[in-house]
């Protein structure tokens, strides 16, 4: 041994190697910590240690739609009607004279029943009814 404080003395020392660890364990590549085979992200530092698996099964979707409301509305729109036409003129006369009449005119029975007992929502809807009814053009669709 060299007793001079300047020269070190230099001891080659084997590399540690990690101990074994498990079947089921694996270490983390960013922290080293022992973790999981399956885990994708590192529970300890959080990063992802694995790319995501992913199943290239392709997408099946099983659609047997039998709802026919579509078919019904395409060809409503094809004959050209946006619904029953009704003429603003008539269905504020009605309006006016009766209350609930305008709504039976418009096909709305239940609403119609309602204004006949409440007296057009105490009012309040009939006026509103008429205003709406003087905004719509000369022919309305319903």
């Amino acid at each position: 041994m060299n007793n001079n404080p300047n020269v070190q003395n230099f001891t080659h020392q084997p590399e540690q190697t990690p101990p074994p660890h498990p079947a089921n364990q694996k270490y983390c590549k960013h922290c080293g910590q022992l973790i999981d085979v399956d885990c994708v992200v590192c529970p300890k530092c959080g990063k992802q240690v694995e790319e995501l698996r992913r199943a290239d099964a392709p997408i099946v979707i099983n659609n047997t739609n039998t709802n026919n409301v579509s078919a019904y509305a395409t060809a409503r729109a094809a004959v050209g009607g946006y619904g029953r036409p009704k003429n603003k003129w008539v269905a504020l006369a009605l309006c006016l004279l009766t209350v609930c009449g305008h709504k039976f005119y418009e096909g709305k029975f239940g609403m119609g029943i309602i204004y006949l007992f409440t007296a057009g929502l105490f009012g309040i809807g009939w006026i509103m009814d008429i205003i709406a009814l003087l905004m719509k053009p000369r022919i309305y669709y319903v």
